[in-house]
C-alpha cells in the first residue's frame, strides 16, 4: 500500500489516468497522460509497489544506458505525479502505468485510496480502441460516465457498454461504486494502421482534456508528429491498392453519417481552444 510521511495539500484536484495495455490501441492514451506530464512538467509523488501487480515475465524489466553511459534497471510500474495549472491553480494528478497481471481489485483500492487522501473531485480515464475510422477525418473521442447526474452536467453518454473490460473499466465502476464523479474518454484508432504510436490520436485525448480542464495544454511537437503520421498512411494507401480502396469506402461512411466533429458545439469548442491558444501566445 503506499504510505505517506506528509500528503501534499491539493487545491481542486481532478485524477487523470491511463494504462499500457488492453485498454490503449495505438499507445494513444499513455501517450496523452506521458505528454501531459511533460508539457505540464509534472512532479514525481509516489508509485505503486511493481511486485504486488505486475508478472515480469508477461511486463519484463529493461536494461539501458542512461546518458552518463551508466546502465540503469527500469521495472514495470505505476507512477503518480502532480502538476499544477497555471491558468487556474488547479492541481491535477496523473497516473500513468500498465495494466497489472493480478490483484486488480487492490489495484484499484490503492489509486482510489489515494484519490481520497487527496481529496481529488473527479476521476478521468483514458483509454483507446481500434475502430473502422479513416485516418484522414477527425479521431472520434467518445466521453461516458455511468453517473446520470454527470452525465447531464457535462453532457456525456451514459456507458451501455456490456462485455470484457480492462482495468479502465473496472477503476471507471469502482468510482461509481464509491461515490467518485468519474468520467472516461476514448479515443477511436484506425484498425488498420493499429501499431503504435498513433499521434493523432494522443492529440484528440489530449485536446478533449483541454475542454474538460478548461485549460490550456502546451502541444510541442504532438500537431507536426500528428501530421507525418498521417502522410505516413496516406503513402501506404496509395502503395496498396487494397488499403486504398477500404480508406476510401471509411471515408464515404464517415462523410454520410453525422459528424459531432462538424457539431456547433464542436466547432465552438475548436474556435474557444484557438483564441485561448492566442491569447497566451
Amino acid at each position: 500500500m503506499i504510505e505517506f510521511d506528509e500528503l501534499p495539500v491539493l487545491v481542486d484536484p481532478v485524477m487523470v489516468c491511463a494504462f499500457e495495455g488492453w485498454n490503449d490501441a495505438g499507445d494513444a492514451a499513455s501517450g496523452a497522460v506521458g505528454h501531459l506530464i511533460s508539457a505540464w512538467q509534472a512532479t514525481a509523488l509516489t508509485e505503486l509497489d511493481s511486485e504486488d501487480y505486475y508478472d515480469y515475465q508477461v511486463n519484463r524489466p529493461t536494461i539501458a544506458f542512461d546518458e552518463t553511459g551508466v546502465r540503469s534497471l527500469t521495472w514495470p510500474a505505476t507512477r503518480i505525479f502532480v502538476a499544477r495549472l497555471a491558468e487556474s491553480g488547479r492541481d491535477v494528478v496523473l497516473i500513468q502505468g500498465i495494466e497489472p497481471n493480478m490483484k486488480w481489485q487492490q489495484f484499484v483500492r490503492e489509486i482510489l485510496g489515494l484519490a481520497a487522501e487527496l481529496d481529488v473531485r473527479m476521476v478521468i480515464t483514458l483509454g483507446a480502441l481500434l475502430s473502422d475510422s479513416p485516418h484522414t477525418r477527425p479521431v472520434p473521442v467518445t466521453a461516458t460516465a455511468t453517473d446520470a447526474q454527470l452525465c447531464a452536467e457535462m453532457d456525456l453518454e451514459i456507458s451501455t457498454y456490456e462485455g470484457p473490460t480492462g482495468i479502465v473499466g473496472v477503476l471507471q465502476e469502482a468510482c461509481t461504486r464509491f461515490g467518485i464523479p468519474a468520467m472516461s474518454l476514448w479515443a477511436a484508432v484506425p484498425h488498420y494502421v493499429a501499431q503504435p504510436p498513433c499521434p493523432k490520436a494522443t492529440l484528440a485525448l489530449v485536446s478533449r482534456i483541454e475542454d474538460v480542464l478548461d485549460a490550456q495544454v502546451p502541444l510541442g511537437e504532438l500537431p507536426d508528429e500528428s501530421r507525418a503520421w498521417e502522410i505516413g498512411v496516406d503513402e501506404l494507401a496509395e502503395d496498396d491498392e487494397e488499403i486504398g480502396d477500404y480508406v476510401r469506402q471509411l471515408e464515404e461512411a464517415r462523410d454520410t453519417a453525422d459528424l459531432p466533429e462538424a457539431s456547433g458545439e464542436a466547432i465552438a469548442r475548436e474556435f474557444e481552444r484557438y483564441l485561448r491558444r492566442r491569447t497566451s501566445d
